[in-house]
């Protein structure tokens, strides 16, 4: 009998392991399977959302410029000319820009009128205040007056001048 306690105290002990191990198997193909579905989860997200097309791409395709063709400008000699009073004494402005022209064909047909497109520019900006044009909104504002006087034909009859921009690269008020 003294083998019999001995027996079964281990049977329990085998009973108890095996029902272990066989709870620990059973929790691995459960875990694995989870496992496989969260992967396969995570790359269908992925080809989701990197897969995807831009929601708008006519919109991208406006906004695309020919890199090829830089743009045709006409640089300016900087003007001085001495501002309205302003009540702060006599002030003067140097600035220098450049006028962007639709093709070189522009370009040519400009440069026999650049004495008179330069004398409307001194008129436009001897006129000025250097109140109002020290502000950014006052730059902008002088610029499409520029660009305007620039457009008008030079002859009585004449085509209106093909520009589209202009461009400080020196501003200097005193």
């Amino acid at each position: 009998m003294a083998t019999s306690p001995k027996a079964g105290t281990k049977a329990p002990a085998k009973g108890a392991e095996g029902a272990e191990t066989a709870k620990s198997k059973s929790k691995l193909p459960v875990i694995l399977v989870a496992l496989v579905l969260g992967a396969a989860a995570a790359g269908g997200g992925t080809w989701y959302f990197l897969g995807q097309k831009p929601a708008t791409p006519h919109k991208a395709e406006k906004k695309k410029v020919d890199p090829g063709k830089p743009p045709v400008l006409l640089a300016m000699e900087p003007f001085t000319v001495n501002l309205q009073p302003d009540g702060m004494g006599d002030q003067y402005l140097q600035v220098a820009f450049s006028l962007q022209v639709g093709d070189e064909k522009q370009l040519e047909h400009l440069k026999p009128y650049l004495p008179q497109l330069r004398s409307r520019l001194l008129l436009l900006l001897s006129g000025k205040k250097a109140s109002e044009i020290s502000t950014v909104e006052g730059k902008n504002k002088l610029a499409e007056e520029i660009l305007n006087l620039s457009k008008q034909p030079f002859s009585p009859g004449g085509e209106e001048q093909e520009m589209s921009n202009v461009f400080f690269t020196s501003f200097v008020i005193q």
